[in-house]
């Protein structure tokens, strides 16, 4: 036992010397010319280890000298023996070793091939996907090791695909058809670039047909991820005009007051945003990741007290009068927009996503969710959700009701319906705040944030019917879906155009909406 346990250690130690850098192995990586130092680039990746990894890292971040023929790793005024990883003193004369652009690229190459090799399953992961968008005959031996040492099926699967773009390029006959086989498999645009530069210097007639047939089944895969990609995008969409109109759907809808100001109570929302994320950067930076938590009651306070002051002091004076309202509304629309470039500039200021909120889900090869869009779409549905409990359970939702439908009798009853007409209008003012806070989520926040969103917030309301929550959910939903899928077909403009049409026509129609009001209010 004893002799067997010496043998199998010394057998060990000879592998491991055998995959060790050695000083002529790191002279030939760095000294002479392009070619000679990337065929022996290329054969010591063959044999990875931490010291070849070190010093390929050390050549791309150009840390490199040599003297008398010696490499060294100059890092912090400090210079290292690339074969041993000892200190070692670095002569006067050392001089930088320079890379062209074709040497980095080789370098990157290599440093990208060492993951194959890393413990950490994610960096194999990225290294069998990038060497997959990049095949190279000369890697092939190194594919082979790589698949037979990994245990992770994930990782595996790309590998394969990898093996099997190097040998699309085979001079058999039956590897290329074999390999177009399971490159149909992958159903990525990155394999379906490999598999049309292929076909574009392919001869055999078989060989071209096995190409063709998987690139038609690439196309149908990433056709699905187009289409699914167009719906998410629409859905996402019509969160926005949800949450946009939402608010509306009660200074309007129930109210009946034409506020052209909305759009600035969701600017006003965005910026109480920004300036929350300031607070946490400048005195709770440990806790950033969780400043949109504090920021959506602040987004929400702010813009319902904005609006508080706009109808107490402006529009309780106009009920009744919406031509006077629709003015005075669009002159408070200008003010405050001034008044925040006064406050904060001019140009727009960024809102950061948090941590939890950045990246996506890759649900297709073509398809990736983006989370900061997910998450708007269950807080547009949360909004709705409590709105409509507050609306239709609560005692304020009841008075609501009561004084829009009949503020006579409601006032008879004892209600107090100039304080019920603050509190709907401050209401839906906090729910375009909210809206404000989500759209700080996917783009810049400027003075002009509003502008973008109070025509199509209109157009919902209306579509959906007057009044009615469920047709403004229907409606935002629809219209974000419609838009995306006519902007694939007709691009942007003409797809705005033609949704605009399709309103018209549908009013033209059907005046009251998609939902009418039923009862004695809607002959009223």
């Amino acid at each position: 036992m004893l002799r067997y346990f010496l043998l199998s250690l010394a057998a060990l130690l000879c592998a491991a010397q055998a995959q060790a850098l050695t000083p002529a192995e790191a002279q030939a990586i760095v000294i002479g010319e392009t070619d000679g130092r990337i065929t022996a680039l290329q054969q010591a990746v063959l044999n990875p280890d931490e010291r070849k990894a070190a010093l390929l890292q050390a050549l791309a971040d150009d840390a490199v000298k040599v003297a008398g023929g010696k490499v060294y790793i100059v890092r912090d005024d400090q210079a290292t023996d690339p074969a041993t990883g000892e200190k070692v003193a670095l002569p006067d004369d050392a001089e930088d070793v320079i890379n062209n652009n074709r040497m980095r690229g080789e370098i990157d190459t290599a440093l990208a091939v060492l993951k194959l090799f890393s413990p950490d399953t994610k960096l194999r992961l990225d290294a069998a996907r990038a060497m997959l968008k990049e095949p190279d005959a000369g890697r092939l031996p190194l594919l082979d090791k790589a698949l037979a040492g990994e245990q992770d099926e994930r990782v595996k699967a790309v590998l394969a695909l990898a093996r099997a773009a190097v040998l699309l390029a085979s001079e058999d006959k039956s590897q290329r058809l074999t390999a177009a086989g399971a490159l149909a498999q992958s159903r990525t645009p990155d394999t379906k670039l490999l598999l049309n530069e292929r076909l574009s210097v392919e001869s055999d007639a078989e060989v071209k047909a096995q190409l063709q047939s998987a690139i038609r089944q690439i196309d149908d895969s990433l056709r699905w991820g187009e289409r699914l990609g167009a719906m998410f995008t629409g859905l996402s969409l019509g969160s926005i005009l949800l949450l946009a109109a939402l608010g509306l759907a009660i200074t309007y809808g129930l109210m009946g007051v034409i506020n052209m100001a909305h759009g600035e109570l969701m600017m006003i929302g965005a910026y109480a945003t920004w300036v929350v994320q300031g607070v946490f950067q400048k005195y709770l930076p440990g806790a950033f990741d969780w400043y949109l938590v504090a920021a959506v009651p602040v987004a929400f306070l702010t813009s319902a007290l904005v609006g508080a002051a706009l109808e107490r002091g402006v529009i309780r004076f106009l009920y009744g009068r919406p031509l006077e309202t629709l003015l005075a509304t669009w002159g408070i629309s200008l003010v405050l927009m001034q008044g925040v470039r006064s406050l904060f500039g001019a140009q727009n200021v960024a809102v950061e996503n948090p941590a939890w909120m950045s990246g996506g889900w890759q649900l297709l090869s073509n398809l990736t969710l983006p989370y900061n869009r997910l998450v708007i779409i269950a807080f547009a549905l949360a909004v709705l959700a409590g709105m409509a409990l507050l609306i239709g359970r609560t005692r304020l939702g009841l008075f609501v009701r009561g004084v829009t439908q009949n503020r006579p009798i409601a006032s008879c009853m004892g209600v107090n319906t100039a304080r019920i007409d603050t509190y709907a209008f401050s209401l839906g003012s906090g729910i375009a705040g909210l809206a404000g806070c989500a759209l700080s989520q996917v783009g810049n926040v400027g003075p002009d944030l509003g502008q973008s969103y109070i025509v199509d917030s209109f157009m919902v309301v209306v579509l959906g019917g007057v009044g009615q929550l469920a047709g403004t959910v229907y409606a935002a939903l629809g219209l974000g879906v419609l838009n995306k899928f006519l902007e694939g077909w007709t691009g942007a403009v003409l797809a705005k155009i033609t949704v605009l049409v399709f309103i018209i026509i549908f009013i033209q129609k059907r005046p009251q909406g998609i939902f009418a009001m039923k009862g004695r209010s809607a002959e009223a």
